[in-house]
């Protein structure tokens, strides 16, 4: 008989937990910008490891960032 092999996943820790970050800044453009894919959409918790008081403050903090210029939209198409 095959034997399945169980593999290890280290569990993701929130990023802003453990630098024990209490308000995620919109004009932390450097630290959102971590938060932000290639093609300019915001990754999920389940990719980002955050729990979900940050992501929601996460998701907040790049809309507002996006709205006055600080990130783009979308991806820069050349």
């Amino acid at each position: 008989m095959l034997k399945k092999r169980r593999s290890f996943r280290r569990q993701k820790v929130c990023k802003f937990c453990v630098d024990k970050v209490v308000l995620v800044d919109f004009k932390d453009v450097k630290r959102l910008r971590g938060f932000v894919s290639d093609r300019g959409k915001i990754v999920p918790r389940r990719i980002s490891g955050n729990c979900a008081y940050h992501q929601r403050q996460l998701t907040a903090a790049i809309r507002c960032a996006r709205s006055i210029a600080l990130l783009p939209y979308a991806a820069d198409v050349a």
